[in-house]
C-alpha cells in the first residue's frame, strides 16, 4: 500500500497528493466507499501516506495529518446527517448481504458502547463506515455525536498517520510506532469480539 501511495506523489505532485488522501478519507464514511474499499480509505491509506511524508521532503506531515483529521471528522458528520435525515430506509437501501449484516452488527455495537461507539468505531473497519449513520438513525444528540466524532476521528487521523511518518523518518522510534500499531489493532479486535458476542447473545435470545 505504501508503494502505491508513493506513486501517487510522483504522478500528482504534493497538492494533488494531499487532496487525494483527504478525499479518500472523506468519502470512506460520507459516501460509504469504505464498505467496498476499506484498505484504500482506512488505516493502510493513512499509514502509507505517513510513510511517504517521512521520506519525501515535499510533503509536510502536519499539513497532511491535520487535513486527514478534518476530512475524517467531516466524513462522519455527513454520514450522521444522512442517517438522521433519511433514517433506516436509507441504510437498508444499500444493496448487498454483507452491507445489511454490517448495519445490523453496527446497531448492536452502538447499543453496547453508546458515545464510545463513535470513538472506538473509528478504529474498526466496518465501524467507521456505519456508526455515524446509525448514530443519526438512532437520534443521538447532535453535539454529543460531534464531541465523540472529534475525539475518534482526530485521534485516529493523527495517530495512524504519525505512526507511518515516524516509522519512515526516525528509525529509533520504529519499535514504539509498531507497538502502538499493535495496541490499536488489539483494541479493534477486542471491540469486534464484544460486538460479535452481543450478536450471538441477541440471536440466541
Amino acid at each position: 500500500m505504501s508503494d502505491d501511495v508513493s506513486s501517487w506523489l510522483d504522478a500528482l505532485g504534493p497538492l494533488a497528493f494531499y487532496l487525494v488522501v483527504w478525499g479518500l478519507v472523506f468519502v470512506g464514511t460520507a459516501l460509504f466507499v469504505g464498505v467496498f474499499l476499506p484498505f484504500l480509505t482506512g488505516d493502510s491509506l493513512l499509514f502509507g501516506a505517513g510513510l511517504v511524508a517521512g521520506s519525501a521532503a515535499a510533503i509536510d506531515i502536519w499539513v497532511l495529518t491535520i487535513g486527514v483529521a478534518i476530512a475524517a471528522i467531516a466524513g462522519d458528520q455527513v454520514g450522521y446527517l444522512l442517517g438522521r435525515r433519511y433514517g433506516r430506509p436509507y441504510l437498508t437501501s444499500r444493496r448487498g448481504r454483507w452491507v445489511r449484516t454490517g448495519i445490523a452488527r453496527t446497531e448492536r455495537f452502538y447499543d453496547l458502547f453508546g458515545w464510545w461507539s463513535v470513538v472506538v468505531g473509528r478504529y474498526v473497519p466496518w465501524g467507521r463506515v456505519f456508526v455515524p449513520a446509525v448514530a443519526g438513525v438512532s437520534d443521538m444528540a447532535y453535539w454529543r455525536f460531534v464531541t465523540a466524532n472529534v475525539v475518534g476521528a482526530f485521534t485516529w487521523g493523527v495517530l495512524i498517520t504519525l505512526m507511518g511518518y515516524f516509522t519512515a523518518s526516525i528509525p529509533a522510534v520504529r519499535p514504539i510506532a509498531y507497538g502502538i500499531a499493535v495496541a490499536v489493532i488489539l483494541a479493534s479486535i477486542v471491540a469486534g469480539i464484544r460486538a460479535w458476542r452481543l450478536d450471538r447473545s441477541a440471536d440466541a435470545g
